[in-house]
Formats: C-alpha cells, sequence, structure tokens
C-alpha cells in the first residue's frame, strides 16, 4: 500500500531534488536515531512527502546536518534536513510498518514478516503510546479492510475510502485551523494509492483469486480507461485541497508529487500491460 506518493525525478530541477533527497535523508536518520538501524526499513516515500508538506506549511525551522552514512559510504558529507516533522514522519513510518508487518503474520503466516516486527516491537510500543488517535485510525483500518474484503464487496469506493480515513489521520499532524484540508489532502492520496496498487494487481489477483475492486471492470473490459477516470478524480480531491494550504516554500517538490510523481507508476503499468 505505501510508497507512491514519490516525485518525478525526470521533472524536478537539480536543486529541488537535491532538497528532497535531503528530506528523505532526514527522515531516514531520524528512524535511525529513534529507533535503531533495522527501522530504516520502513521508510517510505509516502512519510518523506508528509514530512515536506507540514515543513512547508508551518514553516518549521529545519536543522541542516552533513555527514558520512552507512548506507552511502562513498559520500562523506551526505545532507540530512531534519525538524519535529520528519521525527513525525519517522514515526508514521515505524507505526505503519509494524501493524502492516503483524498483519502479514495474522493473515497469511510470514514469519519473515513476525521477525520483522519482533525487531520494532519495543520501539513501536514507545511510539504507540504518544498518538492514540493515529493507531486507533490504522487499527480501523485494518479490522473494515479484512471485512471489506472477506464479503467479497462490489462497492469500488469502499477499500479506497478506508485507506483514505487513515491517510487523513495520519496526515492531521494536530488541529488546527489548516487540518480540514490536509486531511482532504490525506483522504484523496489515501484513496488514489490504494486504487493504484489494486490497478497494479488486477491480473495477479485475478489469477490468486484475491479481492480486487477492479476485477469486475477488468473482466468487462473497462479496467484502462475507467481506472485511470477514478485516479484522475481521487488526484484532482488531492490537489484542490493542497492547494487552499497557504505554501510558499517547497511547492515545486509538493506540486511535482501532486501532479507528476503519483502517476509514475500507473504509467509503468499501462505501458507495460500494452507492450504485453
Amino acid at each position: 500500500m505505501l510508497g507512491n506518493i514519490m516525485v518525478n525525478t525526470d521533472e524536478l530541477k537539480g536543486k529541488d531534488f537535491k532538497t528532497y533527497r535531503s528530506f528523505y535523508c532526514g527522515v531516514c536518520t531520524d528512524l535511525r536515531d529513534r529507533f535503531g538501524q533495522a527501522a530504516r526499513l520502513s521508510l517510505s516515500y509516502d512519510c518523506v512527502f508528509l514530512a515536506v508538506l507540514l515543513t512547508a506549511l508551518y514553516e518549521e525551522k529545519t536543522e541542516e546536518q552533513k555527514g558520512p552514512c552507512i548506507l552511502h559510504p562513498f559520500d562523506r558529507e551526505k545532507i540530512r534536513l531534519r525538524n519535529k516533522y520528519t521525527a513525525y514522519a519517522a514515526d508514521m513510518c515505524l507505526l505503519l510498518t509494524y501493524h502492516n508487518l503483524m498483519d502479514d503474520w495474522l493473515d497469511e503466516r510470514k514469519r519473515r514478516s513476525l521477525a520483522a516486527a519482533a525487531m520494532l516491537k519495543k520501539a513501536y510500543k514507545k511510539t504507540a503510546a504518544q498518538y492514540p488517535r493515529q493507531v486507533k485510525a490504522i487499527r480501523r483500518y485494518l479490522r473494515d479492510l479484512h471485512v471489506c474484503e472477506a464479503e467479497n464487496s462490489k462497492d469500488l469506493d469502499r477499500a479506497g475510502t478506508l485507506t483514505g480515513r487513515l491517510f487523513e489521520e495520519i496526515f492531521e499532524y494536530s488541529s488546527d485551523v489548516w487540518s480540514p484540508d490536509l486531511r482532504q489532502t490525506g483522504f484523496y492520496l489515501g484513496k488514489f494509492i490504494y486504487l493504484l496498487d489494486a490497478y497494479e494487481d488486477v491480473e495477479k489477483d485475478k489469477k490468486s483469486g484475491s479481492y480486487n475492486p477492479f476485477l469486475p471492470l477488468a473482466e468487462a473490459g473497462e479496467l484502462e480507461d475507467k481506472a485511470q477516470e477514478i485516479l484522475l478524480m481521487m488526484a484532482s480531491g488531492a490537489a484542490r485541497a493542497f492547494e487552499r494550504l497557504p505554501v510558499v516554500q517547497y511547492t515545486e517538490i509538493l506540486r511535482n508529487v501532486l501532479y507528476s510523481g503519483i502517476w509514475v507508476r500507473f504509467h509503468e503499468v499501462r505501458n507495460k500491460r500494452g507492450k504485453e
């Protein structure tokens, strides 16, 4: 589910891409410092976008750090941008990853997922206590999604809406005047990434018999155009909510993600199907 709220590197200017990478490294470093090296595996593009968005909206003072990184041994002056929002994004990475791992274990008895969750368990417990609202949303999401899948719901909007409700809780850092538009941005992005995952997996899920809300459209030969139309509606909803926010910093990065980056995976999948 995670990982599709990314930049389009072909369309992002060098200076802006460097800034984006510095935020990426900042969130990664926060994961390491707060939870240990293993937690860095939970890093996702979605949480990096969230860190940039919150930093830009609240104009938070950001510390630039330079130094070596074990993941980039030949870059001795790796730049990291860090503040309280990169730390928040790191916390959300950990919470979401831990619950996803446990969900994989409970659903499919994946021992590798259980082992990975065990490494994060201590850090998860400490972090979860700080964010009861977000943890409640994650648990509710997984519970309701299981019900939706068990019922093999034909409602195309149902599962996407569940993901949207999860993301709106994650995107709201604190309740204030900007919360409604932050929540709407998260809501529509959450729906977009769930439906994009479903679009990508439709053929695999058809073979395995797994739940996928796009299967009826695929069987009717209407998947490609309908999926693009639905995803465009979700992307438009996220963009409208974002544009209402008084963001003046990092706008090139944020708009690159919202207007181009989130579509990268869609076009990759569609072009691959066209060639096949």
